[in-house]
């Protein structure tokens, strides 16, 4: 079998999941030959992908976590920014986002949610039809900008920035540039707002960043900014295009739709579902600082090996009829948050996202249905979605709130 999993358009234009099922019963530990000459190791199955993703002292971060990064960037982030950093200094960085993450702030931070859900959603319905994708974007990207401290005026210039530096896979030298400018305007940005933290702290994430120490040393300005162009296209991203997909999901699962706005206690095995089944971030890059076995392969020091999280998360060896969407399944070990010490540090508030907005979508939409071509990203990175036009109904609840 000869695919390219790393090429942008496969998933555009076609449906990988029967590929992906076919690879992990063949060749688990695939090795992927690329256009430009150069291959990787793609790891197919939950227990391999698993093996590889927690086990820092053989695979490493520090090379990289995705395919087409840029090597200048990449190697001035080494080490600086938490998703390129092994540890013991991960976990020095970790230990200093994770102290913004106050019950005060998610008080907040739960606030803004329920406000700019119902405003989106009620939107959306007074307006007939929309793009859901446009609906989505605007809960995620207000959370961690409100979390971050950037004032709502920039909210806008952030969805933009974000979208363009990170959502999909450039073709040529030109768009590459574009890319590399949105990344330059985004850090930019953030040095400005670090400085005003740094002579008026407020009990937001950047301030905690510009105020923490490791072994009794301030983050260099370098931490603090990568840390932030992370922080900012994650929190965007990955859950715009988990609150799409499970949207879609649930509208190609009319039952699962109505089984959740009848019943809300299935609500946190619903937003487990819609991570593990959307799998929004596609891959996981390591790279082996030795020589070692991996699924009947042997991967040489300095080999790039990928965890492909959507085919780990469809592996029937670990779930039951893969390919349903089902909003009670039970167990659900899926790795759409990454597994070790890189789970995802804003898993906590992801999940209350995907609730708030579905907790809102049941109660103001009866019904939703497609009204157009429905379009996937193209992108390597993100397995997510460029449209998806739908209608909703109303229930009583949302004209009784706009009479």
């Amino acid at each position: 079998m000869t695919v390219d999993l790393s090429d942008p358009h496969f998933y555009q234009e076609s449906d990988p999941e029967p590929v992906w099922s076919r690879l992990r019963a063949e060749h688990p530990v695939y090795r992927n030959q690329r256009a430009n000459g150069d291959d990787f190791w793609a790891v197919m199955t939950h227990r391999l992908c698993t093996e590889i993703l927690t086990d820092p002292h053989v695979f490493s971060s520090e090379n990289g976590m995705r395919l087409d990064s840029d090597p200048q960037v990449l190697a001035a982030a080494a080490g600086k920014m938490l998703n390129v950093t092994d540890p013991p200094r991960h976990d020095r960085i970790r230990k200093i986002i994770s102290s913004a993450f106050t019950p005060k702030m998610v008080d907040r931070l739960e606030t803004t949610m329920r406000r700019t859900a119902t405003a989106a959603i009620s939107q959306a319905i007074d307006e007939g039809e929309c793009d859901f994708t446009q609906v989505a974007q605007k809960l995620p990207v207000s959370v961690i900008c409100d979390m971050m401290g950037v004032p709502p005026a920039d909210w806008s210039f952030m969805v933009d920035r974000t979208r363009f530096a990170w959502s999909s896979t450039a073709l040529d030298e030109a768009e590459e540039a574009k890319k590399v400018e949105a990344h330059t305007e985004i850090l930019c940005y953030f040095q400005e707002l670090a400085v005003e933290r740094r002579r008026k702290p407020q009990g937001d994430l950047i301030s905690a960043l510009v105020h923490g120490e490791i072994d009794g040393a301030p983050l260099t300005d370098q931490e603090i900014f990568y840390n932030c162009d992370a922080l900012i296209s994650g929190g965007n991203e990955t859950t715009r295009h988990a609150t799409v997909g499970g949207l879609l999901a649930l509208i190609n699962n009319p039952d699962q739709w109505q089984k959740l706005r009848l019943n809300p206690d299935v609500m946190p095995s619903a937003i487990q579902e819609i991570v593990r089944y959307t799998s929004p971030v596609m891959h996981a890059l390591r790279t082996a600082k030795e020589d070692v076995e991996l699924g009947g392969q042997l991967i040489r020091a300095g080999d790039h090996v990928v965890a492909w999280l959507p085919s780990a998360n469809r592996d029937e060896e670990v779930f039951t009829d893969p390919e349903r969407f089902d909003i009670e399944r039970s167990p659900n070990r899926h790795l759409g948050f990454i597994q070790g010490n890189h789970y995802c540090i804003g898993a906590a508030l992801a999940k209350l996202e995907i609730a708030v907005m579905f907790d809102e979508l049941t109660q103001l939409v009866q019904t939703a249905e497609i009204t157009g071509p429905v379009r996937r990203l193209r992108s390597n990175l993100l397995w997510g979605f460029d449209s998806l036009p739908v209608k909703f109904t109303p229930t009583l609840k949302h004209n009784r709130r706009t009479q």
